[in-house]
């Protein structure tokens, strides 16, 4: 497990698959494609789960206020297809990277240990960054609430 870049740091490479937004057909995102821009990466466990649904469903409904500001993103290590009919579903305007392989979450320290009823296995830390155009973390937000994550992002573009 590696620790979370701080801000400051430089935002760690990475190149994984993405779909969704003007990436009307599955495509291959380079994070280095992005410099220049001020980019939002949003960690989430799992596709169409109840926090994750109103974590994307609230910057949906803030897209007017965000997409002039930034390009945004959400991970998480589920397939591209669920991605195809999660961003369907809820009429998604944000493309969102599929982690399958773990290796943007490892980048960036999301992938930890967690714990329900007892039982303890390996998961995504719902954690935000953002990214400045310079390539370094400008925000970090750990272990978002769905509910506050909006305005969070908002704040720190």
């Amino acid at each position: 497990m590696s620790t979370q870049p701080k801000p400051g740091a430089k935002a760690p490479a990475f190149t994984a698959a993405v779909v969704g937004g003007e990436y009307i057909t599955p495509s291959t995102l380079k994070l280095s494609e992005l410099k220049g821009r001020t980019v939002v990466l949003y960690f989430y466990p799992k596709d169409d789960t109840p926090g994750c649904t109103k974590q994307a469903c609230s910057l949906r409904d803030g897209w007017s206020q965000i997409a002039e500001k930034a390009k945004v993103f959400g991970v998480s290590i589920d397939s591209i297809k669920s991605h195809e009919k999660f961003i369907k579903k809820h009429a998604l305007p944000f493309p969102i990277i599929s982690d399958e392989d773990h290796q943007v979450v490892e980048a960036y320290g999301v992938w930890v240990e967690k714990s329900m009823y007892g039982k303890t296995y390996m998961g995504t830390e719902r954690t935000t960054f953002v990214i400045g155009p310079d390539g370094k973390i400008k925000a970090v937000f750990p272990k978002v609430k769905p509910d506050e994550h909006l305005d969070q992002v908002l704040a720190a573009l």
